[in-house]
């Protein structure tokens, strides 16, 4: 026989640890399934050694969370997000159960069946928190790279040091593998960073981190429906700096620094890399798109008659001075370590429900399905721009566990 709790939460990271605070709070009755052996694992397991959010402390708004701090330019180092939330989990008593891996969410006249590799649970809710970034996404070309050449997911990628001497390519220019690309380098590797587009932001503008200008402007607040096209959702944030020396991530820069830029990859034959033609014509998009986030920035500052003195940033163009190539051969550049920094892929193939889009991604609105009692919490633009931070998750979470408690009100009075 199947133990039974009001409500299961599958994932024991900032989403699901968010809801149960909020249902700890109710007095409901409720277990969060984690398959890892602590909260979040993922900031464990799939970060490097030096990694720090980008998110400022101040906009780490888990509920009942204290003592974060909003030091202005504190961010927290790897560690210290682990810390935090074990914290979290003990402070607020949240039931956890670890090591547990959720095979099926299945339907059953009293609401669902979760079969776990710890044996079955019944609910009358459940709460998907398992987020977008599940696993390393795989790239298909790595089956073509010479055996003599080490290769990782930058989900493995822990510290200069752990790999084999010699020369790195980072494929991927979006916020992990800037970041890896712009350690090695400070590192005194030899760097190739395959540049495909991508967005930048900088840290500071007109005396203000860029998360504020976020918060002023309204835009972080902006909902899923205002976006001119739905996939928009999947779009992976701008780049920028989160360590607490501060500053901005720029490819430009990174040539002066010594890296190596290089096009999209599209190809792979043993030890030679195919590129695309296409690193200038990146690189201007990315200008393009930056400058047009800061002049709305400097129109927002105007309308509301702020008295922030005008700040150009330097109009760095290094990249332009890089030669395009079409081909690097990874023997004769004394490659030893290709890094792939090529995202991650979400799989809800255990929720036996029709209610997923073509992409996958969960038909909602702001996380509630047309399955009564099946709910989701934690994703991107579930129900605005911030949703998917720790600076919105823990709105929407406490959304979900209203609508929980609606809903069990609801039955009570029938």
């Amino acid at each position: 026989m199947s133990q039974y709790f009001d409500t299961l939460i599958i994932g024991g990271g900032q989403a699901g640890l968010s809801t149960s605070y909020h249902l700890t709070r109710q007095q409901r009755s409720h277990l969060v399934l984690e398959r890892g052996d602590i909260p979040a694992p993922v900031w464990r397991d799939d970060r490097w050694d030096s990694f720090t959010l980008v998110t400022p402390n101040s906009e780490v708004r888990l509920p009942g969370l204290d003592g974060v701090g909003d030091a202005p330019g504190a961010f927290l180092p790897r560690a210290e997000i682990l810390q935090t939330f074990a914290d979290y989990v003990r402070r607020h008593d949240l039931p956890l159960q670890y090591n547990t891996e959720v095979d099926a969410v299945e339907a059953t006249p009293e609401g669902f069946r979760v079969c776990t590799s710890l044996g079955d649970y019944s609910a009358r809710n459940v709460v998907i928190a398992t987020g977008l970034f599940q696993f390393p996404r795989p790239h298909a070309m790595a089956a073509r790279l010479a055996p003599g050449v080490v290769q990782m997911h930058s989900g493995a990628y822990r510290n200069p040091e752990a790999l084999p001497p010699g020369a790195v390519v980072v494929v991927g220019s979006s916020q992990s593998g800037c970041q890896i690309a712009d350690e090695l380098n400070r590192a005194g590797r030899t760097v190739y960073l395959c540049v495909g587009k991508h967005d930048r932001a900088p840290r500071r503008y007109r005396g203000k981190d860029i998360f504020e200008w976020m918060n002023i402007s309204g835009l972080a607040e902006q909902t899923v429906d205002s976006l001119p096209d739905p996939r928009l959702k999947f779009a992976p944030n701008p780049i920028m700096a989160g360590r607490e020396e501060g500053g901005s991530l720029n490819v430009h820069r990174f040539v002066r620094n010594g890296v190596r830029l290089l096009g999209t990859l599209c190809d792979i034959d043993g030890s030679r890399l195919q590129l695309a033609p296409d690193l200038h014509d990146n690189l201007a998009g990315t200008d393009q798109r930056e400058a047009a986030l800061l002049g709305k920035i400097d129109m927002l500052v105007q309308k509301l008659g702020l008295d922030l003195p005008e700040e150009p940033l330097p109009q760095l163009k290094d990249g332009f001075d890089v030669p395009l190539t079409e081909q690097l051969d990874l023997a004769e550049a004394g490659v030893s370590t290709l890094i792939w920094a090529t995202g991650y892929g979400f799989s809800f193939d255990m929720v036996k429900f029709p209610v997923f889009d073509d992409d996958g991604y969960p038909v909602q609105r702001r996380g509630a399905t047309a399955q009564p009692g099946l709910f989701f919490v934690g994703l991107p633009w579930l129900h605005s721009k911030r949703s998917g931070l720790l600076s919105g998750v823990g709105a929407d979470a406490g959304h979900v566990a209203e609508l929980i408690r609606a809903r069990d009100d609801e039955e009570n009075r029938t």
